[in-house]
């Protein structure tokens, strides 16, 4: 499976973006603001390419998706949520979006984790994170 998140509103708060698996729309995304130089807890991840696994998180206390080798950053996850506070790197999902924020997050991503745990039966996942900048 390949899951495209292409990053598309950017403020000062957050990043928003479209989550597509294997080309088709799926979910809003919510991650952090894009910077040069990383902050911890309040920067995105590097638009880039990464393996997905489930494994258990120790800090939500189930299993979540996990983004492996991602540079200077660990235990990246795709989790509910809906604003820059919920995520420190990771990266939400929801049905809805509004400005620095996305809705219905924990239905949206109960229908993407079914998706991952089904396609990680027969094959590795990888995600792919672009931006769309206006010009």
């Amino acid at each position: 499976m390949e899951i495209q998140v292409a990053r598309k509103e950017f403020t000062a708060k957050s990043t928003i973006g479209e989550m597509h698996l294997d080309g088709a729309f799926e979910c809003y995304t919510l991650e952090d603001v894009v910077r040069p130089v990383k902050i911890k807890g309040i920067t995105a991840i590097p638009a880039g390419s990464y393996e997905v696994v489930v494994s258990f998180s120790e800090r939500f206390q189930r299993l979540l998706p996990l983004l492996l080798q991602v540079p200077n950053f660990d235990g990246v996850r795709i989790h509910p949520g809906n604003t820059d506070r919920d995520t420190e790197g990771c990266i939400l999902v929801g049905r809805t979006k509004e400005r620095d924020f996305i809705g219905a997050s924990k239905v949206a991503f109960e229908a993407l984790f079914e998706k991952i745990q089904a396609a990680l039966q027969r094959e590795k996942i990888f995600i792919h994170i672009t931006e769309e900048r206006p010009t």
